[in-house]
């Protein structure tokens, strides 16, 4: 049941930006900087000033400099009565909008009326040096202040100024021109900076018993439990059976925690004496600096704790020893990935310690060039405006371009470098608003206007991929493109061997296997994970904000949606569809549609009748004949979004009410809300489920289809070399060796999953082109 492709609107272009990858010029900066345009910039670092003259009464003066070029000037902070101030800020003008000839360079004195002029240093643009990396940086020198008819004034001015590109080391931090309208607080909140992710560990308590309990009511059995606090996540265990005061639970508590470790663990024996009523027989507290690292399924030593018991007297807390203890094994588990983003959307999937990772395989190289046709996202001064930035995540590091103002064809040209370990991994990149450029209320949102993401293993090795991609956005109204965001991608593989090892080994570490948790105590887990990075990263400074994150990791994506389901329904109806048209197929060959092929079908069905050993190598054979005639038609470009495949532009619009209603619902009736949340949240399961079969139909669609080169490589060797081994291997021999293979003893098998098993599931499926 195969879709109408989306409108042209919607999908990907395929661009030619001017970029140095791929040309070849004697310039030392294409082979650095290469995935994005170059931009000219004249930079000024102000360093400092010494000897300046005293101009107001009591002989000091509050310093500061303008540097101006044409219409555009930056100044520097001022400082009160310093003869000798250091300022050390660059500015950077862009090379485009320039349209002086002389950059003036004043030191002026901060008056109450009007600012004195203390001196000033003109330089003629065309006497400017340029300076490329990996040079070194030019170093500033002093030079004399004069005052407006070109004679000596006193004081000096040390300056460094040049003409370089956004490769710059000085260019993330330097004020620039075509962010003169902003007010000096906010412009750190415009510049780029690179964040990297807390690292993330799962705690496991387990929990065995605890021994001689003091219950308050000693005439009744006590109902014991234990509660954990960690941060802001609380469990517990069920009630001990053994209602003694020695009672015995041996269930593990899992928890998620970032470094550096802030809160520690707290742990409470709670007695159950009413219907809401729990009294506390005891407590510890654990700092999780001292709890031991495991990197494999090994035992941890268990450990007994005294209990503390708090007993207020004459209104102060009092601390009381008594020999309550509590048995637990406690340990951080550096074995596991801990999942922090949608698993579908997976951009690293390694364990949490060190010296579990494998060799980095390869290089990914982005450069977020521009974005045009953006949308108004606000409105200033009665007219619409944008003030666009990106955002990229890829394993532990998040960057940020610098934020354009008011501008709807921003041009950022910054490229950034990820180290890759695993290919069957996505990139994400966000484009968001920047709602606090003009001093934004306490309230303000950056407001999204569309991702884009990039599953590695799609790309193929030092090429150079230039594409326009669609921003869209699914509102209540419907889907709405927000605009286009042009980028440049290069992955360079640095092991091809390892590269192509690693679709043998499992997709996450060991641990997930051998001790598996469950799906809805992951399910759990990521979302504590999701609120820990998000709270990290809104703290640093500037602030990546909460709402920006948690777009970018995908927080809401297991909400109940009837739009996703019927879009995963026509996935799996779409998978079918081969299964049907080969039916269809086998129906004309019976009917003699087509004589000549009913008649070669039926010489083919005879010879492998009397010749069975060659049913098995003809299929591989016709396999590998299928991968090779598929590969003219390979597809050329990344996958993206696709408003088609996401029913996102059919959808009506009472499921587009349903899909942004609040939760739980808004519906004024409490039976409905009940009912209505609960099919709500059965059907977001079923809806999981439906994916995951589409998912698993279109990875075997994905073996012959070069949607991950690599893979169909290695499938159509294999096939070519089983096809071969087959025509001389008798058929009676393979299929007793298959036979007693698949029917070996539980001694000879591995907890691991299998080499096919993890090959078939790093192929990629269409879940990374869902909406």
């Amino acid at each position: 049941m195969q879709k109408p492709p989306q409108s042209m609107d919607f999908a990907l272009k395929e661009t030619s930006p001017k970029i140095g990858a791929g040309a070849v010029t004697g310039d030392k900066l294409s082979s650095t900087y290469d995935l994005v345009e170059q931009m000219q910039y004249l930079y000024v670092r102000v360093v400092k000033a010494k000897d300046l003259p005293g101009k107001d009464v009591t002989g000091g003066c509050d310093p500061y400099v303008e540097v101006k070029l044409g219409n555009y000037k930056g100044v520097t902070k001022h400082f009160e009565k310093k003869n000798n101030p250091e300022w050390n800020q660059v500015f950077a003008f862009s090379k485009e909008r320039i349209q002086a000839s002389v950059l003036e360079v004043y030191v002026k004195d901060k008056d109450v009326v009007a600012d004195d002029l203390i001196g000033r240093a003109l330089f003629d643009l065309n006497e400017i040096p340029k300076r490329i990396p990996p040079d070194s940086p030019l170093a500033p020198q002093w030079y004399r202040l004069e005052d407006r008819k070109g004679d000596k004034a006193k004081g000096e001015l040390m300056l460094a100024v040049w003409m370089g590109t956004q490769a710059d080391e000085a260019f993330p931090e330097a004020w620039h021109s075509d962010a003169a309208s902003v007010g000096p607080d906010a412009v750190a909140s415009i510049r780029s900076k690179v964040y990297l992710s807390p690292k993330l560990w799962y705690v496991r308590v387990n929990v065995i018993e605890a021994q001689d309990l003091v219950p308050n009511d000693k005439s009744r059995f006590p109902e014991v439990f234990v509660k954990a606090m960690l941060g802001n996540q609380a469990l517990r265990t069920r009630i001990s059976q053994s209602k003694t005061i020695n009672p015995m639970w041996n269930e593990d508590l899992m928890f998620v925690v970032a470094e550096p470790f802030e809160e520690p663990l707290v742990l409470s024996i709670e007695d159950r004496v009413g219907g809401n009523k729990d009294e506390t027989l005891g407590k510890c507290v654990i700092p999780l600096h001292i709890v031991q690292r495991r990197l494999d399924h090994r035992p941890v030593n268990s450990r007994w704790l005294n209990l503390e018991k708090h007993v207020i007297v004459d209104g102060e807390k009092k601390e009381i020893k008594f020999a309550s203890r509590i048995h637990l094994r406690i340990c951080l588990e550096g074995g596991y990935h801990v999942l922090d983003e949608s698993t579908h959307y997976s951009s690293d999937l390694r364990p949490t310690a060190k010296q579990l990772w494998r060799p980095s395989i390869g290089i990914l190289e982005l450069g977020i060039l521009s974005a045009h046709g953006l949308m108004p996202m606000k409105t200033k001064d009665g007219r619409g405006t944008t003030d666009a930035y990106c955002v990229a995540k890829y394993g532990q590091k998040w960057i940020r371009t610098r934020t354009i103002v008011d501008n709807f064809m921003p041009r950022w040209n910054e490229q950034y470098t990820w180290e890759v370990f695993d290919t069957c991994t996505v990139i994400t990149v966000g484009v968001f608003d920047n709602g606090h450029v003009h001093g934004g209320a306490g309230g303000a949102r950056d407001a999204r206007i569309g991702k884009v993401r990039i599953r590695l293993s799609t790309l193929e090795a030092d090429r150079v991929y230039t594409h326009s991609y669609p921003l869209l956005v699914l509102h209540p109204s419907g889907v709405k493109k927000t605009g286009e965001i042009q980028l440049a991608l290069r992955f360079t593989c640095s092991s091809l061997i390892n590269m192509l090892h690693m679709y043998s080994h499992p997709l996450l570490p060991k641990m997930h296997y051998i001790h598996p948790l469950s799906v809805i105590q992951l399910d759990v887990l990521r979302h504590q994970a999701m609120q820990i990075v998000s709270t990290r990263l809104s703290r640093a400074e500037p602030p990546l904000r909460k709402e920006v994150v948690e777009y970018m990791l995908d927080v809401d994506s297991h909400m109940w949606s009837m739009r996703r389901s019927k879009a995963n329904f026509f996935r799996i109806m779409g998978v079918l569809s081969g299964l049907i048209a080969v039916g269809k197929w086998f129906d004309q060959i019976c009917n003699w549609r087509n004589p000549l092929t009913t008649i070669l079908i039926h010489i083919l069905f005879i010879i492998l009748v009397l010749y069975p050993e060659l049913i098995l190598p003809t299929i591989f054979l016709y396999l590998f004949l299928i991968g090779i005639w598929n590969y003219r038609w390979r597809p050329r470009h990344p996958p993206h979004m696709d408003t088609r495949l996401s029913h996102a532009d059919a959808a009506h619009p009472d499921e587009l009410d349903e899909e942004f209603d609040t939760f739980p619902t808004s519906r004024p009736s409490d039976i409905v809300r009940m009912r209505y949340d609960r099919l709500r949240s059965i059907a977001g399961r079923v809806q999981t489920v439906i994916g995951d079969l589409a998912t698993q139909g279109e990875r075997f669609q994905s073996l012959l289809s070069w949607r991950d080169p690599r893979a169909t490589t290695l499938f159509v060797t294999f096939c070519l070399i089983a096809a071969l081994v087959l025509y001389v291997t008798p058929f009676q021999v393979v299929a007793l060796l298959a036979g007693i293979y698949i029917l070996r003893h539980p001694r000879f098998r591995h907890k691991l999953p299998s080499t096919p098993l993890n090959f078939f599931r790093r192929l990629p499926a269409r879940s990374d082109s869902m909406l």
